[in-house]
């Protein structure tokens, strides 16, 4: 089981994966929502995919927050789009450092960002019931 949730209660689930991670999955005090764990996957892959590029220019210990927005449609009950904002500070860089830094962060976000690359297309997916005794 590389990557398995837990359900703990109605609606709660613990995500695991065999580095030891956990993460709560709900709705309630301290729980990410599904639509929430979706956001941060394509932040944080943004934020990995770019994070050797601005570290070459800003530093090893470069400080950045990298947000994510989605606009929801709940009609459709769908997300329609994602806003992913890497927030740092590069007022010590030129304005011709700053945009070669910045064309060759996004050349590797485009490149490497796994999630990005498939929310960009319609991905189709599947699931299964399986009936079999879970273990306590």
């Amino acid at each position: 089981m590389a990557l398995h949730l837990e359900r703990v209660g109605t609606r709660r689930y613990i995500a695991r994966n065999e580095r030891g991670a956990e993460v709560a999955i709900g709705s309630g005090e301290g729980e990410f929502t599904p639509g929430d764990l979706l956001k941060l996957a394509l932040a944080g892959c943004n934020a990995m995919s770019s994070d050797v590029r601005m570290q070459g220019a800003l530093g090893e210990d470069f400080a950045q927050i990298t947000t994510v927005d989605g606009e929801y449609n709940e009609e459709a009950d769908q997300f329609d789009s994602f806003t992913v904002e890497l927030i740092q500070d590069m007022s010590s860089l030129s304005e011709d450092d700053k945009a070669a830094l910045l064309r060759r962060a996004e050349g590797a976000i485009n490149r490497n960002c796994t999630i990005a690359h498939t929310l960009a297309k319609a991905t189709p997916y599947t699931h299964v019931f399986t009936s079999e005794q879970v273990a306590d």
